[in-house]
């Protein structure tokens, strides 16, 4: 079964304080669920039509494991304290094989 990522990116953040309370809860819950943080912040370069905004990649077993960790209490629990605090982009892709 391919490896999975989580690539997060921050299009704007309304309130830094609710964006650390959710990174507060979250780093721990995501990495109960299997995942590895690889990268986070902003980016060195961006190009074509590339913005720079805040990223965060984390790697998980599995799309499964991905989709665990973002439906568990934990991570919820997160989301709640992020509320309204930033708007976001979330997606989960699949390894290439």
């Amino acid at each position: 079964m391919p490896k999975a990522y989580w690539i997060t990116t921050y299009r704007s953040i309304s309130d830094e304080a609710k964006v650390a309370a959710y990174a507060e809860l979250a780093g721990p819950a995501l990495r109960a669920a299997g995942g590895t943080f690889l990268a986070r912040g902003l980016p060195s370069h961006a190009f074509e039509a590339g913005l720079v905004e805040r990223t965060t990649l984390i790697e998980f077993p599995s799309v499964d494991a991905a989709l665990a960790a973002h439906g568990s209490a934990a991570y919820q629990e997160a989301l709640r304290a992020l509320g309204d605090g930033a708007d976001r982009d979330l997606r989960i892709i699949e390894a290439a094989a």
